[in-house]
């Protein structure tokens, strides 16, 4: 079996989170302990607010939601999550999506039938290096061609009525 996510994903989903709001935290305690008065320039507590709010939205919509660990068996995908593990046959999934020009990259498996996990799987893939920003991922177009194949079979099947 081979791993086809990212091994920086702990660091996005755990280390990453620790060090922004750490650092925030660690600000505001600075600004209260050294007793600025807030009145005159409320921007030292605005400006830390704002820098929550804003990473909070983005960790929770581009990093919280990520698989810890993928693996590709060949037709089917394994799929680890906060200590659970779950099988999904490429036969199951619906869509393959891939959001490459984020950070970090995504990669969205829409499931026929919902698992364990959801309706929606997302996974942070392995970083190809490439000089070109626009080149294809070859491990997801691998993944595109090898579900929609199981897709075509499942359809023969349904048909046949197996």
């Amino acid at each position: 079996m081979k791993k086809i996510s990212s091994g920086f994903t702990f660091f996005h989903k755990k280390i990453f989170p620790l060090f922004w709001f750490g650092f925030i935290a660690f600000f505001l305690a600075n600004v209260w302990t050294l007793g600025e008065d807030l009145t005159k320039n409320p921007v030292f507590i605005v400006v830390p607010i704002f820098m929550l709010l804003i990473g909070f939205v983005i960790l929770k919509k581009l990093v919280w939601d990520l698989m810890d660990e993928v693996y590709d068996g060949g037709d089917y995908l394994l799929v680890k999550n906060r200590g659970d593990e779950e099988r999904i046959p490429l036969s199951n999934i619906m869509n393959v999506s891939a959001s490459t020009f984020t950070n970090p990259p995504r990669v969205t498996l829409r499931l026929v039938r919902p698992g364990k996990f959801g309706e929606e799987l997302t996974f942070s893939p392995i970083k190809k290096f490439s000089l070109s920003p626009f080149a294809k991922h070859p491990m997801i177009d691998d993944l595109i061609r090898r579900v929609d194949q199981a897709r075509v079979m499942r359809a023969v099947d349904q048909r046949v009525g197996r």
